[in-house]
């Protein structure tokens, strides 16, 4: 039977109540025979509530070794009360916390937004996994992690998401449960929109972006350990099961941990749309794209400059894309003209680190640079940059890419 990692947000253990459901939930996939580790957050607004205490009490003047030491405390209560609950139902469990001899999680010395040493972390694990053997279930401290020296740093908030995919990771779990405050991920905001729904399944690349770009139900930097071997799924605590259905997170769809470079296999042809001040012009760049989308043309990037749109299309497309294009040119008293440019190939580099990342895409250009390979068009979002570069230049400026991830 596989481990199951099971995360608990701050919300889900709200109050003494949901603490009991929580624990329960836990009890009655022991009791079918299988192997659980739970990770725990600060009960709800903990964290917050300490935050404010440090700063009427102390200001500025709290160094950042004391400021994670001051925050840990929520974690750490909540890591014994949940045990403490999970023996009272009859099982046997123990609370691993950053000053236990079984404690995984060993980071550097930033002490607000630390760095994991994997390679320690995963052999520190084997405590876990021993502990799981005689038949304990281990209740882990998420957020927070330990340096070499043994002082206590954390992750960022939100870091129990981490600790639940790092712990996952490492114990080859056959499944990572995050029970939070929402039945699954949703079609948007449904505070925003009444009309939002349940996602029965969603990848691991549209989770991570949806969470750079703000969504709360997961950290970012989580789903870096999410390996495509391991299930994985978000659901509410409200139904206290932990096998109740939520939304799946599937893949990835490599095992790089989220950090790779693409090229593509084809040719990419650069089509430029000219006008005076067409930025300026409402309905121009929906003609555009409108006009390719009804002649089922794919679009791979979209330039914008105060007099030309540029768009980007597969070789094979770009005559059809050129004639198309230029019946809206002639049509539309804003437009000028139009240019079918040369072959260029599109590398795509993707991690979720570049939102951290300052200065990347100057790390990812400088050895083109050097290479004196020139880069006809950049563009970029918080998780990927895309490059296009002369064709003939592709393979070359692949592997010069490729070897900045490493």
């Amino acid at each position: 039977m596989g481990i199951i990692v099971a995360k608990f947000g701050g919300t889900s253990v709200g109050n003494g109540e949901r603490i009991k459901k929580a624990a329960q939930s836990v009890v009655n996939e022991y009791m079918k025979g299988k192997k659980v580790v739970v990770v725990v957050s600060a009960i709800n607004k903990t964290t917050d509530e300490f935050l404010k205490i440090v700063d009427t009490a102390m200001g500025k003047s709290i160094t950042d070794k004391q400021l994670a030491e001051v925050v840990s405390m929520g974690e750490m209560t909540s890591v014994r009360i949940f045990s403490s609950t999970i023996e009272s139902l009859g099982v046997k469990s123990e609370y691993v916390d950053p000053y236990a001899d079984a404690w995984p999680v060993i980071t550097d010395n930033n002490f607000l937004s630390a760095k994991i040493n994997f390679e320690v972390t995963e052999e520190k694990s084997s405590k876990i996994e021993e502990m799981i053997d005689e038949g304990i279930i281990p209740v882990v401290c998420g957020y927070l992690g330990k340096n070499e020296s043994g002082n206590i740093t954390t992750l960022g908030r939100g870091g129990s998401d981490i600790t639940a995919f790092l712990l996952g990771h490492c114990l080859k779990a056959e499944e990572v449960i995050i029970v939070t405050d929402v039945d699954g991920v949703m079609s948007t905001d449904p505070n925003k929109l009444l009309s939002a729904k349940k996602l029965d399944k969603i990848s691991v690349e549209e989770m991570r972006d949806l969470a750079t770009h703000g969504a709360q139900v997961l950290h970012p930097h989580a789903l870096k350990y999410k390996d495509p071997k391991i299930d994985a799924k978000i659901i509410g605590y409200e139904k206290g099961d932990l096998s109740t259905p939520g939304t799946e997170i599937i893949g990835p769809s490599n095992n790089e941990l989220l950090k790779c470079a693409t090229i593509n296999s084809e040719p990419i042809s650069v089509i430029a749309v000219v006008g005076e001040e067409i930025l300026t012009k409402s309905g121009i760049l929906s003609k555009i794209t409108d006009t390719l989308a009804k002649h089922k043309i794919n679009i791979y990037g979209i330039s914008t400059g105060q007099n030309s749109i540029t768009v980007f299309v597969n070789k094979s497309d770009s005559d059809r894309a050129h004639e198309v294009l230029h019946e809206v040119v002639v049509t539309t008293d804003d437009l000028s003209s139009l240019s079918l440019g040369r072959e260029i190939a599109m590398i795509t580099v993707a991690s979720q680190d570049f939102i951290d990342t300052p200065g990347v895409i100057a790390e990812i250009t400088e050895p083109l640079q050097k290479s004196k390979i020139n880069i006809v068009e950049i563009s970029s979002s918080q998780t990927s940059v895309v490059l296009f570069v002369d064709w003939d230049d592709g393979n070359k400026a692949y592997e010069l890419v490729k070897g900045v991830l490493k």
